[in-house]
């Protein structure tokens, strides 16, 4: 079957950039092209305007892992139980969450700045469950998330039925005040499109090493040339050992997600919405505002990528979701499934570090690349440039990913780790 993501199918397509050919040299080089290396790509033609940016994706631009995930703006997280106010994690969420605020703010930002149209919709989203023995303190969550300043409402029963349109889910905590939701695709075209005069774009280029030159510059190589810049952000989250940074300790997940056709009004009257579940490997799902509904409810560690048959099982996985769900749909109903990745680290913080003099790098997004993406390229572009801020240093003080065991070891761990967490979220799914 076809790998084809749904969201880069309805998002009109840009046309193909030229590859790197020959020596190119650069005063800043962005090796990423996704949400991450296009923010910072903005951000550093707004502090250098005379400045000559070079950006590079190995790929098409803008259709990559941050077009395929599930478009959810973070705000607010849902509160784990260690991190309710009086815990002794409550200290640490309330730092990530004022990040996390920030970073929803950026999205905002560049939306407006730039008029992207990508189905932006700010009221909030839902942490809802099947089981209602999955979503527990409620009242000590409901307190936490508004004394950071959500807005939360637990709902259940018809009230959550009629929000959902579906009967699925018995107990949610509605989160707004931050929390939104978009078209990914259509977010990162935008962010492409809207690319200032001094960043030039290359696609197609695979960077397969850097290596410092006599002058301190940095060379990046490719098969057909290289590009040799004073300043160098690699902004690959999962991928950056493709380039020979490989201690980040942050390692690739491998999501698949199916999207539907249109509902009808009569099948699901509700308004467009999300939900994110309160348990790892739980569903994510969507309603769209053209009424069609996403469900990603794999989330797996792989060593290689998935076959076309391991594509149709999957399918085969969210088909079961979405009956559970809308009981009438059938696999004919599905118009698109396809993988993405996510890069994650063991403590849930990022990788945001300085490697080397004039040589940055970027990973761990642990599912809210959207927004922490968007900040994140902002950020690294003004410590890059010297530029000082409290958000950048809370940032930098909280980007510890935690030690990872060396291969195999980790394999065997994580694959473990992953099938646990499976039963856990059976219900869920």
């Amino acid at each position: 079957m076809d790998n084809i993501c749904g969201w880069i199918a309805q998002t009109e397509p840009l046309p193909a950039r030229a590859a790197v050919q020959g020596t190119l040299q650069a005063d800043w080089l962005v090796i990423g092209a996704g949400i991450t290396g296009l923010s910072a790509a903005h951000s550093l033609a707004a502090l250098h305007p005379e400045a000559h940016i070079v950006i590079i994706d190995r790929q098409h631009a803008a259709q990559g892992a941050s077009a395929r995930n599930s478009g959810f703006v973070v705000a607010h997280e849902h509160p784990a139980e260690n991190e309710l106010m009086g815990s002794a994690g409550f200290a640490g969420f309330e730092v990530d969450t004022a990040i996390s605020r920030a970073a929803s703010d950026e999205v905002r930002q560049r939306i407006s700045r730039h008029g992207i149209d990508c189905d932006f919709r700010d009221n909030g989203y839902f942490f809802a469950v099947h089981d209602s023995d999955k979503l527990s303190h409620v009242e000590a969550k409901l307190a936490t998330l508004r004394a950071l300043g959500a807005s939360a409402d637990f709902l259940q029963g018809d009230a959550l039925r009629q929000a959902l349109g579906t009967a699925h889910y018995q107990a949610g905590i509605w989160c707004g005040s931050g929390n939104a939701l978009l078209q990914p695709a259509k977010y990162v075209r935008g962010l492409l499109e809207a690319l200032p005069a001094n960043v030039s774009l290359f696609e197609h280029t695979a960077i397969t090493g850097l290596e410092r030159m006599a002058n301190g510059a940095i060379r990046a190589r490719s098969e057909a040339g290289s590009v040799e810049a004073r300043q160098t952000l690699v902004c690959l989250n999962a991928f950056i050992p493709r380039v020979g940074l490989g201690n980040s300790a942050t390692f690739p997940m491998e999501l698949s997600a199916s999207l539907t056709r249109p509902l009808t009004a009569k099948e699901c009257a509700a308004e467009p919405w999300g939900v994110l579940s309160t348990r790892p490997l739980g569903a994510t799902v969507r309603l769209t505002p053209d009424r069609r509904v996403m469900i990603r409810n794999t989330a797996e560690y792989r060593t290689r990528d998935v076959s076309n048959d391991d594509l149709q099982q999957r399918r085969q996985h969210h088909m079961r979701g979405l009956q559970r769900r809308f009981p009438w749909l059938t696999e004919q109903d599905i118009h698109y499934t396809w993988t993405g990745h996510l890069s994650a680290s063991r403590s849930g913080q990022p990788y945001f570090a300085r490697v080397e003099n004039n040589l940055y790098a970027i990973a761990g997004c642990n599912g809210s690349g959207v927004a922490r993406g968007t900040l994140w390229g902002r950020l690294m572009a003004e410590w890059a440039s010297g530029e000082h801020s409290s958000l950048l240093q809370s940032v930098i003080q909280r980007a510890q990913p935690g030690w990872l065991p060396p291969r195999p070891l980790f394999d065997l761990g994580a694959l473990l780790r992953m099938r646990i967490e499976a039963v856990r979220a059976r219900s869920e799914i």
